[in-house]
């Protein structure tokens, strides 16, 4: 079968799950519609794709991938509306380069050029805005990138939450693998590149709603080296996603749908700090739907699979990855996770929203 034709089926599948079930049932928005879980997947999904709908938006990846003048570029934006905008290990202008450059490294592009948008709030102190916006310069220049257009609004006292900032990112691929969620295959191995839930629990500690105490940053970091360093070690990398909103489980269920296959994880191998482990059971949430910044999620071909642990582990960003699981035929959709107690469980895609503006 051709790249071409394996390219149509996996979009013909995807288009027909999401036929089955896209429907909003709430009258309004939630909070939940921004967590990254099933409301949000049902209001792109029923509002936004049906509206939209074209072959470069359908796959629903974190970039559009496509042609231009012989070049292949890959095409993202992102809003952040983190709070509070300054925390442990970084803050909303870090992340919100870091997280645009990595939605672009996901497809394996090396990432170029941003915009930025502004959203102000009228009252918000220019020394504050300084400070973001020499934390935005500092992470592009980290992530090799340049800031070459944008805009700023700003709105009336009481109308935002003083900051909110909008990046779009442009860059250019170069090898010729087809990644995405729709390209694992049952036998592929799972890894993470590095210990989850770093971010979330940061910012939840952050705002000082709870009498818990943790020496935890957040994991916000660019990753487009990390991903190009293993995709030259592993040509057989599938699908990458670096697990924000939703965390780690709902990557691993968008790529189960997409692929109508199952992916079983092993809890024991899956890398949680122990603060943030401690912290989630107080919370009574699941670290495995906590949001990192500085993680991805990749499918490999098992004959690829110990190359690219290894690349990532060479790799300071990669020095935690871990191989945590495998893609099977049954049963397809679902996430099975065998617990360290020896049973096993379904985990479903992330419902509600546990951490509200978490980036």
């Amino acid at each position: 079968m051709s790249t071409v034709d394996r390219e149509q089926q996996v979009l013909e599948r995807i288009d027909r799950a999401r036929r089955a079930r896209a429907r909003v049932k709430d009258e309004r928005i939630t909070l939940a519609h921004g967590a990254g879980g099933k409301a949000t997947h049902s209001l792109i999904e029923a509002v936004f794709l049906e509206a939209f709908r074209n072959p470069i938006l359908e796959p629903l990846e974190d970039q559009a991938v496509f042609s231009v003048g012989g070049a292949r570029l890959a095409f993202t934006t992102d809003s952040y509306v983190v709070r509070p905008l300054f925390f442990p290990g970084g803050d909303i202008g870090e992340l919100a380069v870091n997280g645009t450059v990595n939605d672009l490294a996901m497809s394996g592009a090396q990432p170029l050029y941003l915009s930025v948008g502004v959203i102000l709030e009228e009252g918000f102190p220019v020394a504050d805005l300084a400070r973001v916006t020499d934390s935005m310069a500092r992470a592009a220049q980290a992530a090799g990138v340049q800031v070459v257009t944008g805009d700023t609004k700003v709105v009336e006292r009481g109308k935002a939450d003083g900051c909110y900032l909008n990046t779009t990112g442009v860059g250019v691929i170069t090898h010729d693998l087809r990644l995405g969620a729709g390209e694992a295959r049952p036998g592929d191995v799972v890894l993470v590149s590095g210990p989850i839930g770093d971010h979330g629990v940061t910012i939840m500690l952050a705002r000082g709603e709870l009498d818990i105490e943790a020496d935890l940053g957040s994991d916000t970091a660019p990753l487009a080296d990390l991903v190009q360093r293993m995709l030259a070690a592993a040509p057989g990398v599938r699908c990458m996603r670096d697990a924000t909103r939703g965390g780690v489980a709902t990557i691993l269920n968008e790529i189960a749908r997409a692929s109508e296959a199952a992916v079983v994880i092993d809890e024991r191998a899956i890398p949680v700090r122990t603060e943030v482990r401690g912290a989630s059971e107080i919370l009574g949430i699941d670290p495995l739907y906590v949001a990192c910044e500085g993680r991805f999620v990749a499918v490999v071909d098992p004959a690829n699979a110990d190359a690219a642990l290894d690349a990532l582990r060479a790799h300071p960003l990669g020095a935690g990855a871990a191989v945590i699981g495998q893609v099977k035929a049954d049963p397809p959709t679902l996430v099975l996770l065998k617990t360290e107690f020896g049973g096993t469980r379904i985990v479903d895609v992330l419902i509600g929203d546990p951490l509200p503006r978490i980036c």
